[in-house]
Order: structure tokens, then sequence, then C-alpha cells
């Protein structure tokens, strides 16, 4: 017979979003409260945000760990429950699972991420896989260890992180459609300055403490019996030091110098040969490999929106349409994360990107919204908005984002100053009318704060000229 269950508060997704979402909730809920919360997710691992670090007023530097959902069950006094969503009657406020269960909601939010975006000549294909969770990632740990060739298609920051952790290898391809490398993130002179790093990674000590991670198996959780195929949560910030990606053996030497990258191409076919697979690019040169790795961005996860008695607007990237507080184009229904389409009319320094910053930031918000809607307050969108702030690592160094930090949206009318110290630093300005629109900070520059004021407060910087980044001034003190 069917489960019923009933809560005031449903979440849907055991990523960061998801999680964010849940944890906030129980904070909000005042001690005498009835409310219960439940967390509906595919995996036995969540993931949470741990060992946040404020590096200014918005931005902060966080870790991201795997949790048993029983540890996240009890740390929270929620409930946690292992199963997959397949439809949802929001006229009757009710969502049933996979598992035959049926669960009725005050307030929903869907927070079930994105998935890979595989190239389109590769689907289908098993020797191709995609880099987005925890899973996908002991997959091609497990394909690394009898490889001696690997092509990567991709050009964020899992493809960048990938190529540069990767090692024992005698030949790893990078393949992207751009001029220069990470430039999902950076600029050309960035490239230039990681590039150094890539060619020069044999020198530089990359002894990494690998965290402690937990591995739960799928029969270990009554979601067991339910037969459907699940996705895991979105990797977090350094995942790459979760992992050991090194294959080892006689091999195992570092593959310095032997990344070669493919400029302004992509994939035009892959073909399976004796030797493994070969990759043809569109500009005729072919690659012969054991395997792909396709980093190539993700897509909404919004294929049980068939199953909803309601159609849901989308973006048009596909995503959950979503208000400032967080609400679809249905009463009740929140959506936060990667699956969500920032549809408000956005500060003049924010912007969308699927990032793990955002995910953490959006999970928040939903829950303030539906806690506020609960209790009849009003509130206001949270400040993390006013402007795009995202700290990640890339080739061993700090990479912090603020604003427009690649002139985003400003029509090339915009100035740019630069400041570089060769294997040390890298910091970027972006001004209009002397005023800091963004900017892109590699290495410990301890800059953020200053960073994040400026932009906020648009300062005329007109009269300090080029000097602004002369590095015999403290700008940091000088605008504290």
């Amino acid at each position: 017979m069917a489960e019923n269950l009933a809560y005031t508060y449903v979440i849907v997704g055991g990523g960061i979003a998801g999680v964010t979402c849940a944890e906030t909730l129980a904070l909000l809920r005042p001690s005498d409260s009835t409310d219960r919360i439940l967390l509906l997710t595919e995996s036995p691992l969540v993931k949470a945000v741990t060992n946040v670090v404020p590096l200014g007023k918005i931005l902060n530097r966080f870790d991201v760990e795997e949790k048993s959902t029983g540890e996240l069950a009890a740390a929270n006094n929620i409930d946690v429950l292992p199963d997959q969503l397949d439809s949802i009657a929001s006229e009757d406020h009710l969502v049933r699972t996979t598992a035959g269960r049926c669960i009725s909601y005050r307030y929903l939010c869907l927070c079930t991420g994105a998935r890979p975006n595989i190239i389109d000549k590769a689907k289908g294909n098993a020797n191709v896989i995609g880099i987005r969770d925890t899973e996908s990632v002991e997959e091609f740990r497990k394909r690394i260890h009898t490889a001696t060739r690997l092509v990567v298609v991709g050009n964020g920051g899992i493809a960048s992180e990938l190529v540069y952790e990767v090692d024992g290898l005698e030949e790893v391809h990078w393949v992207i459609k751009d001029p220069y490398i990470s430039s999902t993130f950076v600029d050309s002179g960035a490239a230039t300055f990681f590039r150094e790093r890539l060619n020069t990674k044999a020198s530089v000590d990359k002894e990494k403490t690998i965290y402690k991670r937990m591995r739960y198996t799928e029969q270990n959780e009554e979601s067991a019996s339910a037969g459907v195929t699940k996705r895991g949560a979105a990797l977090g910030p350094d995942w790459h030091r979760a992992f050991d990606i090194q294959k080892h053996g006689e091999a195992g030497a570092r593959n310095a110098n032997k990344v070669t990258i493919h400029h302004s191409v992509e994939v035009e076919d892959i073909q399976e040969v004796t030797s493994g697979l070969q990759v043809r690019l569109t500009d005729g040169s072919t690659i012969e490999c054991d395997f792909v790795v396709s980093a190539t961005g993700v897509v909404p996860a919004t294929s049980w929106t068939g199953g909803c008695d309601r159609t849901f607007k989308l973006g048009p990237d596909g995503g959950l349409f979503v208000n400032w507080s967080m609400e679809t184009s249905i009463g009740d229904v929140y959506a936060a994360g990667d699956v969500c389409y920032a549809g408000w009319e956005h500060a003049p320094h924010w912007f969308q990107m699927r990032l793990w910053t955002q995910a953490r930031q959006m999970g928040a918000m939903a829950a303030r919204s539906m806690a506020a809607k609960r209790d009849g307050e009003e509130i206001y969108q949270d400040f993390c908005f006013e402007m795009f702030n995202h700290v990640t690592t890339l080739f061993g160094y700090q990479v912090v984002l603020l604003g427009r930090y690649n002139g985003q949206g400003l029509n090339d009318k915009y100035e740019v100053l630069l400041r570089m110290t060769p294997g040390l630093e890298y910091i970027k300005f972006v001004l209009v009318d002397g005023r800091l629109q963004g900017a892109l900070l590699v290495g410990e520059t301890g800059l953020e704060e200053t960073c994040e004021n400026l932009i906020l407060n648009q300062l005329d910087l007109s009269p300090y000229g080029e000097d602004l980044l002369d590095p015999n001034i403290d700008i940091e003190d000088y605008f504290d």
C-alpha cells in the first residue's frame, strides 16, 4: 500500500541548494514550532556547506562535505527520505515519488540541479563520460588506471582543474572552442598567467591533502528497492582535493608538458577504433584516445516537469522561471540552484551563473521566502544578489570573481587596469567612467573586501588613474 506523508516544507534535491534550503529552514523554525521539514534526495549522500570563511561583506569561501542522509537529519532535526520525485499535483499540494509515496506539502522547493551537457556526437557512447557529481568522478578514477591517452572537452572550471590535476598519462588533449583556456571564468591575460603554471606544473609542489570521504552503498539505504536511476549532487569547490585522480605505477610520473591544447575547435565526430576512440575535430585533425571526458557545461534537470498537473513557466535556458523570492509560476512552489532561471530584474552588478556559490545563496533565499510566507511576514531580497561573487580554485590559485569581472554586459565600453606578478598574482579591474564595475583577483591578493566596497559604493576612482594598482600603494588600507 502506498505510504502517505504530510510536511510543511518539502525540498527536492540533495545538492548544495537543497541542503542549504533545508538547513536554513531548520534554523528559522521556532523551537516550539510543529512545522515539519522533509528533504527528498535521490542519492544516499548529500552535499553540505562547511568551513565558511567570509572574505568580505558578501563574498565567502567554503568547502562542500559529503554527508549521509542520517547525519544530516540528526544534525538539523529534519526528515531525509531517499527517493525520487515522480510527479506534482500542485492543485492538491501533493508530490508523488517513484517508490509510490504520496507526500502532502504546504510549500515545495525544487532543487533538482542540472545534468551534464554531453557533447552531441558522443551521446550513447560508453567511453565518453560526463563529470558532474561524485559518482562520475569515481567512474573517471576507475578508467584512468588502465588508460594512457585522455581527451578532455570543455573550458570551464571542472575541465581546467581536471587537466591540471590528472597525472601519469602519456597524452592529455584539451579541446576548447575558445582561443584561450578557462574562458568561462577569466580573460586571455589570466589564461596566459595560468598557462605558465600548466606548463611548469612538474616543478610545483602539488602535494595535497585528500579530504576524508565517506562512501555509502545503495544497498545500505532503504531506497535501494526503488529500482530507479539516481543522480548524485553536483561537485563542490576544490572537488579535486577529495579524489586521487592520479594514475599510479610505472607510468606515474607527472605529465608536465604533455598537455596538448587544441584551441578554437569543437568535436565533429567520435568513432570506435581498434585502439580505443578516434576523435575528429572541426579543423580536420584527429586524436586517438582511450576515453573522452565531456565537461561542456550543464542543462537544468527538469525532465520530471512532464508529471506536473500545471505547466511551469521556463526561462530561455530551460530552467524554472523564478522571481526574486525564488517562487516559480506555480503558487507555493519554489526553486533554487541550477534548476532555476533568475527571472527578476537583476542588480547592475549581478548576473546568473550556475555555480556552487549561487546554489547556496538561492537555497537560503528560498528558505527565507517560504518561512516568511508561512508566518505572514514581508522580507526583501538578500544583499548577496546585489553583486556577482564567487571564489574558486584554478591551477592551484585562489580565484575571486566580483561584479562584471570580464566586462559582461558593458558593450565593450569600459577600461581595464591590470597588475600581474608571474607565478604570484593577477589583478584586473574593470572600470566605466572611473567607477569599478568588476574585479578578477588571482592569488592571495587581500583585495576582496576593498573591491566589494568600491563596486557597491561606486566611488569615482578617476583621480587615481593607473596608480590604483601601483604595487607600492596599499589600496586596501587607502580605501578602508
